[in-house]
């Protein structure tokens, strides 16, 4: 039979075998949604919706911290909000800015704000330790007094930094009882570097000149001497594992990187954690990560973390 017969002959078997069906033997109509249902990953995937009134934006931030204006930027969340909002706060000097993180969270509906603290890339004044921890509660203040245009709850304000900056959002969190989350990124602590200054004078010569060689660049008015002189003068107040009773009833994030070659996860890290996790009523997320000084191997790790980690803190 030639096949155009053949295809006839079936499709009319077909129709007299529909017809000969009773209603109770009639297959169901299934109807398939083909639209498929995606669950938007913030690490990679920018949102599907965007609201048309309030999209996610950059917002440029300029304070004064004294008489001294510094620097910043918002990155601003899909919608009205008011949106919990992370301070990112980067280390000394600062050449790791953690801005991929940023915008991590900011897809995963937190609002971002990172600047520069006095006498760093460009800010004015002059840099010191000491202004790095006030200079965190002034851009703070700042933002709140611009929460209506910046979409932020002033109830959720989340301060994460690395490595100086992790020292300082730990240093300021105990300072601030309406600080509920801080968390540091291969976190410093200047108390322990006091220390190793002070017992080697490899050291000491080593910190003297890479002051040297930061002021000569992206940090202003301060010398190696004087960055070493304010550690050793501080090292109680600048020391972190005392920090952990101010802490108490706030969720802390401590990452470490187990191939650090600026903080010494053994010496740093791991005494860090043990004190915040000794600590009644302080919720301690402790993480090691493969990856040197800035995660440079590991950073969808490290905003995974991050991201479980803020989540608990909206």
């Amino acid at each position: 039979m030639p096949k155009t017969q053949m295809m006839c002959a079936l499709g009319a078997a077909l129709a007299a075998l529909t017809c000969c069906m009773s209603a109770a033997e009639a297959p169901q109509r299934v109807t398939i949604d083909l639209a498929p249902q995606v669950e938007v990953d913030p690490v990679y995937a920018d949102p599907v919706t965007i609201d048309p009134d309030h999209p996610p934006a950059i917002a440029e931030l300029a304070f004064n911290s004294g008489e001294h204006r510094l620097n910043g930027v918002a990155y601003l969340a899909n919608g009205p909000g008011p949106h919990p909002t992370v301070f990112m706060l980067h280390g000394f000097p600062g050449n790791e800015k953690s801005l991929d993180v940023a915008q991590a969270l900011r897809r995963a509906g937190f609002n971002t704000v990172f600047f520069h603290y006095r006498g760093s890339w460009g800010s004015g004044g002059e840099f010191s330790f000491s202004n790095v921890i006030d200079d965190v509660a002034v851009a703070k203040a700042h933002v709140i007094e611009e929460a209506g245009p910046l979409r932020v709850d002033p109830g959720r304000i989340i301060y994460l930094g690395h490595s100086m900056g992790g020292w300082a959002a730990l240093q300021a969190a105990a300072r601030d009882s309406s600080i509920r989350c801080a968390g540091g990124l291969a976190a410093a602590d200047f108390g322990a570097s006091a220390a190793r200054v002070e017992a080697s004078p490899e050291a000491y010569l080593g910190f003297k000149r890479y002051g040297d060689y930061l002021a000569d660049g992206p940090l202003a008015g301060t010398s190696g001497d004087a960055l070493v002189d304010e550690v050793l003068d501080n090292r109680d107040v600048f020391s972190v594992q005392p920090l952990a009773p101010n802490l108490a009833g706030k969720r802390i994030l401590l990452i470490a990187a187990n191939s650090d070659e600026a903080v010494d996860v053994e010496q740093v890290h791991e005494p860090m954690s043990a004190a915040f996790a000794a600590q009644a009523g302080l919720d301690l997320t402790s993480v090691r990560l493969d990856g040197d000084h800035s995660f440079s191997w590991t950073r969808e790790a490290l905003i995974r973390e991050v991201l479980a980690w803020a989540d608990g803190c909206r």
